[in-house]
C-alpha cells in the first residue's frame, strides 16, 4: 500500500510543480502581461491579473471566462500612480500595451444592473459579479467587469430573455455563448487551452489532494511500522520456539536412548534370569537324586 501511495504522491506532486511553474511564468498571457508580472517583487503596488483575485466554481469557470473576455488579463494595481508607473515601463522598453485596473479609481463611477426583473426570468442564473468570490478590498474590480453581464444556463433562454429586453443585454451562456447590446452573438466550440481562470481552482484542488495523500502516507507509514514490530516479535517467538523444539528433540532423543538402554538391560536381566532358574532346577534335580540314594 505505502508503495502505490508514494507513486501517487509523486504523480501529484509533478502535476502541481508544473502548475505552479505555468502559474508563476504567467504563461498563456500577453508579453506586456507577463513583463508587468516580473515587476511585482520590485513594485509592491501590483496586486495581480484578474485571474488572480477572483475564484469561481468549476461549473460558471467558461461562462465567467467568456464575460471577462480580454479583462480577465487586466492588471490590477493599488493606486493610479502606480499604473502610470507601469505603463512608463511599458513604453520605456516597447513592451507592448496593458490595461491597468487602479482600486482608487476603478468603480466609481459603476451603476447597477437596471434590469432587476430580468433576473426572474426562465434560465437565468444570476449576474457574473454574482457568481465569483473575491476579497472585499476587489469588489470593485468584479462590480466593474461582470456587475451588468447576466448568465443564462442555455442559448435558447439566452435568446428568449435577449429578446424580451431588445437586445440590451450582455448575456453570457455556462457554455460560453455571449450575446451583446444590438443582437450580436458569438459561440462555437469553446477552446481553452491556457485556462487562466481554473488555475488557482486546480492548485487548490491538487494541493488538498497532496496534502490528503501526505495523511495517507502518514498512515500508511504507522501501518507499516506496526506490521514490522509485529513481525520482529513473531520472528523472536520463532526462534524460541525453534530452540525449545530443539530442547524437547534432544530430550526426546536421550529418553529414546535410556529406553533402548533399559531394554537391552531387561533383555539381558531376563536372560540371566533364565539362565539361573535353570541352573536352579538342575540342583534341585540333583539334589532329590542324591536324596533318594
Amino acid at each position: 500500500r505505502l508503495f502505490n501511495v508514494n507513486n501517487e504522491y509523486s504523480s501529484v506532486k509533478s502535476k502541481l510543480e508544473a502548475l505552479r511553474n505555468i502559474t508563476e511564468r504567467y504563461d498563456g498571457y500577453g508579453n506586456s502581461i507577463k513583463r508587468v508580472m516580473e515587476q511585482k517583487d520590485n513594485t509592491p503596488g501590483i496586486v495581480g491579473v484578474v485571474a488572480d483575485i477572483i475564484q469561481v466554481n468549476k461549473e460558471y469557470e467558461i461562462a465567467v471566462e467568456t464575460a471577462l473576455g480580454g479583462s480577465i488579463q487586466n492588471i490590477v494595481t493599488d493606486n493610479e500612480n502606480t499604473a502610470k508607473k507601469l505603463i512608463n515601463f511599458l513604453k520605456k522598453n516597447r513592451y507592448g500595451r496593458a490595461t491597468f485596473l487602479p482600486l482608487t479609481t476603478i468603480g466609481g463611477k459603476y451603476s447597477e444592473f437596471s434590469n432587476k426583473e430580468a433576473l426572474k426570468e426562465t434560465g437565468v442564473i444570476g449576474l457574473a459579479k454574482d457568481l465569483v468570490k473575491v476579497h472585499d478590498k476587489y469588489s470593485s474590480v468584479t462590480n466593474h467587469l461582470l456587475g451588468r453581464i447576466l448568465v443564462v444556463d442555455t442559448i435558447d433562454n439566452a435568446i428568449a430573455v435577449n429578446k424580451k429586453y431588445n437586445q440590451s443585454l450582455r448575456i453570457v451562456t455556462k457554455e460560453g455563448e455571449l450575446l451583446t447590446p444590438g443582437g450580436a452573438m458569438t459561440g462555437g466550440a469553446f477552446k481553452n487551452s491556457s485556462n487562466l481562470l481554473g488555475r488557482k481552482r486546480e492548485l487548490d484542488e491538487l494541493s488538498k489532494e497532496l496534502a490528503d495523500i501526505n495523511n495517507e502516507i502518514a498512515l500508511a507509514t504507522k501501518e507499516e511500522t506496526e506490521l514490522r514490530s509485529v513481525r520482529e516479535e513473531l520472528k523472536t517467538a520463532k526462534e524460541d520456539f525453534n530452540l525449545q523444539l530443539q530442547e524437547l528433540y534432544l530430550q526426546k532423543n536421550t529418553v529414546s536412548m535410556n529406553i533402548e538402554q533399559i531394554s537391552k538391560n531387561l533383555a539381558e536381566t531376563a536372560n540371566a534370569f533364565a539362565s539361573v532358574n535353570r541352573e536352579s532346577k538342575e540342583l534341585e534335580s540333583q539334589i532329590e537324586e542324591i536324596n533318594q540314594n
